[in-house]
């Protein structure tokens, strides 16, 4: 099976449980995105795979938007001083 089309089905070899997406780092969710998007694009999927290629792809979405409003507003709550230092408020 080929690279793209394995992560676009999001099945690792051997057929395994693809990996649990809440795990996932913003880095690794947003590579194995692009692959899907590439695959899709390509068009040489079969439609039950390209459906759940699409499935797993909008979770990956969902799981990076998350990931962006958290740095967002961890970014959000440092507030530099007048004097030049930078301390750390709560977050809202």
């Amino acid at each position: 099976m080929s690279d793209v089309k394995r992560s676009a089905t999001a099945q690792p070899e051997g057929g395994g449980v693809p990996p649990a997406i809440d795990g996932m780092s913003f880095e690794d969710a947003l590579a194995e995105l692009e692959q899907i998007v590439r695959g899709l694009e390509g068009g040489q999927q079969k439609l039950e795979d390209s459906i759940a290629a699409y499935e797993r792809g909008a979770a990956l979405r969902r799981h990076c938007e998350a990931k962006l409003a958290e740095a967002e507003a961890r970014v959000a709550a440092i507030v530099e001083r007048a004097d030049g230092s930078v301390t750390l408020r709560p977050a809202d």
